[in-house]
């Protein structure tokens, strides 16, 4: 049976691609997308790919995994700094669990540099663009066998 990653992307990441460029690069949610669906397929793995402005609702996306994935790779963008609620969202699931940022967050301001979700993914990749999600699914595939 082919083993399922939930794909979730967090607040402001619906902006790739116009949202500052300089920082964030120039392609799309959707470029991204495709970047995530073609490496499951060669990794042989499943994929649902969602992206939520709203932390109640990555929560619920969360909590509902349980059900129906296997593993989680978490954009949780801007949430990574102050959500407490998908931190114990994810510890509740118990799957597998890889945070994945497009910037180096300890390069950035301050604030940035504390990720609640950190202490509950087995891996953190960041600073690596749109290639983090690639590494994040290769280790989750990885992680499944």
């Amino acid at each position: 049976m082919t083993k399922r990653v939930l794909v979730l992307n967090g607040p402001n990441l619906n902006l790739l691609g116009t949202r500052e460029p300089g920082t964030y690069g120039a392609e799309t949610l959707k470029d991204l997308e495709t970047l995530c669906r073609t490496a499951a397929e060669e990794l042989g793995l499943g994929l649902d790919f969602r992206q939520s402005n709203y932390e109640g609702e990555l929560v619920t996306w969360i909590q509902d995994a349980r059900k129906t994935a296997d593993a989680i790779l978490i954009n949780p963008a801007a949430y990574s700094h102050t959500s407490v609620a998908i931190h114990d969202a994810l510890r509740a699931v118990n799957l597998p669990v890889v945070e994945v940022h497009l910037t180096n967050i300890h390069q950035r301001e301050a604030f940035r540099h504390h990720s609640y979700v950190s202490s509950v993914a087995f891996g953190v990749i960041c600073g690596f663009g749109t290639l983090g999600y690639r590494l994040a699914l290769m280790a989750l595939a990885d992680k499944l066998k």
